[in-house]
């Protein structure tokens, strides 16, 4: 559904392919689920890990697991929003317009200062 909406999705099997691919170049946008192909908690561990490697990399969570304890984890380690996969494909959208905007604006004040 992305793609329709003219992004470019690359998608990963397991949190080690990410991983590897994320050495090579970091996403614009990273969306992740927290359970990463048996692995539990390979997506707060992903997280944690791309949030080292950027400070300003748009992270979010489309996810099942919807517990407060899971929300609160996510954002504290570093994602910048958190959504249910209830959530509509309309406010998925909007969330990741609204992020990627915000990334480009902190790139070029970086760029500038």
């Amino acid at each position: 559904m992305l793609e329709r909406e003219g992004y470019y999705v690359d998608a990963y099997a397991d949190r080690s392919s990410a991983e590897a691919a994320f050495e090579v170049e970091l996403p614009s946008l990273a969306l992740l689920d927290i359970a990463l192909n048996g692995e539990r908690d390979g997506g707060f561990r992903l997280c944690l890990r791309l949030r080292q490697k950027s400070l300003i990399l748009p992270i979010i969570f489309l996810t099942s697991h919807d517990t407060e304890s899971d929300k609160i984890s996510g954002l504290r380690l570093g994602a910048d929003d958190y959504l249910s996969k209830k959530t509509s494909f309309d406010l998925l959208l909007v969330r990741i317009e609204t992020l990627l905007r915000r990334a480009r604006q902190l790139s070029e004040f970086e760029a500038d200062n």
